[in-house]
């Protein structure tokens, strides 16, 4: 088997296929690439087994093989490399000698065979969607997942596709986040929990791209397809809490404010708050807003005053600062509005205006009980 590459395109397609392989792999075979060459095709793929990945790349070759390589090794070898054409050949010893320009270099292989199969998906259903709308509506959503091993459900995206348009919703039980595009549609109804590392693994390689992306899903995997890649996941098992329930739909106190004066403020005033309840204050009474903090243990605190536009009754409500910043950080809005009800209740963050057509975004953040 021999193939001859780029070294700069190889390097690159398994730079993005080396973020699924994890740091440590109970089965030896998962620290490699599978190289699977067909026809002057090479397919180059990584797994760990609930994740697989695969890049299909030109070479020139008129031989057909599958053998893996170890992926640490040879990353860390391609990354000193300028553009230049490598040779692989396989050699009879069980090792395959890379050439370049300079000189020659061999490292062991293991038989492709004993590499984990991909999934194949049974009758599955299909959505098509362009790869810079997945991309943000993952970026918009992913921060707001848990980490709660409990909760497995809680620690994934959820995806719900319906003929009216298509929502994306994650949750830690603190906030929420509901993101919604009615411009696109996906032929039936269908919902699934997808885990959070191909959902980054995709927010990384699609976030430039407006190539469309084919995901097929049944009940237990999902595959991505665009350009030259696939990947092909399980999905979290189990059944989404109903978000649209704890979501208050009587919110009388509405708040608009510029949100990088809002994001500034609640970022410098955080500095002074307790360090376990990064709790601050918000004090809403006619135009103006007070943000306050304290921490009683070091008799340290701060408090800023903004102009805003308020339409409601005075109140005061608390929140953990680092949600609060998590959200406006997230948002790309010149103006948002937080929509309130009563102290204890639930807060709702929209955007005012950066939004595309048919676009939506809705965050909800807990409030934490304020101390007299």
């Amino acid at each position: 088997m021999k193939f001859i590459v780029s070294s700069t395109y190889l390097l690159k397609q398994l730079q993005v296929l080396g973020g699924v392989i994890n740091s440590s792999n109970t089965l030896p075979i998962l620290d490699n690439f599978l190289f699977d060459l067909k026809d002057s095709k090479l397919t180059v793929s990584a797994s760990d087994l609930e994740t697989t990945m695969s890049s299909t790349l030109d070479v020139e070759s008129d031989e057909d093989g599958s053998i893996a390589l170890p992926a640490r090794l040879l990353l860390d070898t391609l990354k000193t490399f300028p553009e230049q054409p490598l040779t692989f050949v396989v050699e009879e010893n069980n090792t395959v000698e890379i050439s370049s320009n300079h000189g020659k270099y061999a490292l062991a292989y293991a038989d492709g065979n004993e590499f984990p199969k991909s999934v194949e998906l049974d009758n599955p259903s299909t959505t098509t969607i362009s790869g810079d709308i997945l991309a943000t509506a993952i970026s918009k959503t992913i921060f707001a997942a848990g980490n709660d091993d409990l909760r497995p459900v809680m620690s994934g995206v959820f995806f719900q596709f319906s003929t009216e348009g298509l929502t994306f919703v994650a949750t830690d039980a603190h906030k929420l986040v509901k993101y919604t595009r009615q411009d696109v549609q996906a032929d039936q109804v269908a919902e699934f929990i997808m885990p959070k590392k191909p959902l980054n693994l995709l927010k990384g390689i699609l976030a430039a791209t407006s190539d469309a992306v084919t995901i097929e899903y049944n009940d237990s995997n999902a595959k991505f397809t665009f350009e030259n890649t696939i990947l092909v996941c399980r999905l979290i098992d189990g059944k989404y809490p109903n978000y649209e329930a704890v979501i208050p739909k009587e919110n009388p106190n509405k708040l608009t404010i510029d949100r990088t004066q809002f994001l500034n403020s609640v970022r410098r005033v955080s500095i002074f708050s307790n360090k376990t309840t990064h709790q601050i204050r918000l004090k809403i009474a006619g135009a103006e807003l007070n943000i306050s903090a304290e921490d009683i243990d070091y008799s340290n605190k701060a408090e800023e005053r903004l102009t805003c536009d308020y339409q409601g009754d005075d109140m005061q409500i608390g929140f953990n600062s680092r949600f609060l910043t998590e959200m406006l950080n997230n948002l790309n809005a010149d103006n948002v509005q937080l929509e309130m009800s009563l102290p204890n209740r639930a807060g709702i963050l929209t955007p005012i205006d950066g939004l595309d057509e048919g676009e939506h975004v809705t965050m909800l953040v807990m409030p934490v009980m304020l101390n007299n």
